[in-house]
């Protein structure tokens, strides 16, 4: 059995921003795109979490590692960032 591989981590302040653009990363063939919360520690003020894309599968069937750098470009577009996670 193969490992699942290791995620890159899209994320946005916009719920709306980042609901769309796990849309257009599915059109394009990345998968799973999950977006969820991502709460601060200690972060008292749920209005100040981000969003977060997981994208693990590039279009290419491989790793969404190899794409990170097109995917911070796309985050960029929204004001947001991509990490390795």
């Amino acid at each position: 059995m193969g490992r699942e591989p290791e995620a890159v981590l899209v994320t946005l302040h916009d719920r709306e921003d980042a609901e769309e653009l796990a849309e257009q990363l599915l059109d394009q063939g990345y998968g799973p795109c999950t977006v969820h919360r991502d709460m601060l520690a200690g972060e008292d003020d749920a209005e100040d979490a981000d969003w977060v894309i997981e994208v693990r599968i590039g279009p290419h069937g491989g790793s969404a590692l190899f794409d990170e750098p097109h995917l911070a470009l796309l985050a960029e577009d929204y004001g947001g960032f991509a990490v390795s996670g």
